[in-house]
């Protein structure tokens, strides 16, 4: 597969992605014990996985309770890590900012950070596949942007299916509760098998069906989260609406994807990649328009009302940068 290359102005992309950089503009930097810890880039995964998926039921989350790092305040719940999660519940009354921090295999500096809610379940990704995976549960100080750690705990991870991690629900990709969601993902799909078919029915549905949300994007704020019935009721979005809704359907139907999130151009910005038992995972070229494949960026298709122009820029994959993957 070829991919052909035609540099657009960036200019292109900073005028749709708006709002996507809002939130980055925002991000914090949090100290653990004093020690601050600095944003590191996390680079893609480098091997493209090999074996078709096994799992073919809609697959919810559990605190089994089996294996558990848990005091007074917080439980972390590591015992499906081999099914590619960990879950956090804050049960303490606060009033306190919490956050979690995973650091994943590739380095000891690279980590994952997220907002927490207290007194409720939270399902976070083991994305970076088998490896050492540390998870901290922190709470802000009286001192402003700093975070002391109320529980930690480290883990071997060997998963059951390398496509987990990209299969269930979690923080970022919450389908479960979703149940208008799921009912259209299945109705559009219907009876199709075929991953790449699958895979064009949901994205024609949500960019044809979904338009960007300039006021949201101009107000949004750090920490965010889709809800993916109501962006699906109200037909409105930000590119992190447009990628967790299609990823959430895909999922659904079986097929492995991810969300990924980092830069198009200079502006923060988030896509989807998928994978397909033909051409392992698609990260760069995902869109057929009836001669190649292009990228799979719901949120500049549907602004641009897939003018050539966007397509052209949204295939040329020298203009993303991936940061993370959910």
């Amino acid at each position: 597969m070829k991919l052909w290359k035609r540099l657009l102005p960036l200019t292109l992309a900073a005028a749709l992605l708006a709002g996507c950089s809002q939130t980055a503009g925002r991000e914090e930097n949090i100290f653990i014990d004093q020690f601050c810890l600095e944003e590191v880039e996390i680079e893609a995964e480098a091997v493209a996985l090999a074996a078709a998926p096994a799992l073919s039921t809609l697959l919810t989350p559990v605190a089994s309770g089996t294996k558990v790092e848990k005091n007074a305040k917080v439980t972390i719940d590591y015992s499906n890590i081999t099914d590619g999660y960990v879950m956090v519940n804050y049960t303490a009354a606060t009033d306190k900012r919490l956050k979690v921090k995973l650091v994943s295999p590739s380095s000891a500096n690279e980590y994952y950070q997220y907002n927490l809610t207290p007194n409720t379940w939270t399902t976070f990704p083991l994305s970076d596949g088998n490896g050492e995976y540390k998870v901290s549960v922190l709470e802000s100080t009286d001192k402003e942007g700093r975070y002391a750690v109320v529980a930690s705990v480290t883990f071997q991870v060997t998963l059951k299916d390398e496509f987990a991690p990209f299969l269930r629900p979690n923080q970022y990709v919450d389908y479960a509760p979703a149940a208008n969601t799921l009912a259209k993902a299945k109705e559009l799909v219907g009876s199709e098998t075929d991953t790449l078919k699958k895979v064009q029915l949901v994205y024609d549905f949500v960019v044809k069906n979904v338009t960007y949300d300039t006021e949201k994007a101009a107000s949004v704020q750090s920490g965010y989260l889709p809800v993916l019935d109501t962006v699906l009721a109200t037909g409105k979005g930000i590119c992190f609406d447009y990628a967790a809704l299609m990823v959430g359907m895909l999922r659904s139907q079986n097929v492995p994807c991810k969300l990924v999130v980092g830069y198009a151009g200079t502006q923060y910005h988030a896509w989807v990649s998928v994978w397909t038992a033909e051409d392992g995972w698609i990260d760069g070229v995902i869109y057929f328009d009836g001669t190649t494949w292009q990228r799979m960026d719901p949120t500049f298709a549907s602004g641009s009302n897939s003018s050539q122009a966007i397509l052209q820029y949204i295939g040329d994959g020298s203009n993303y940068t991936a940061k993370y993957f959910y």
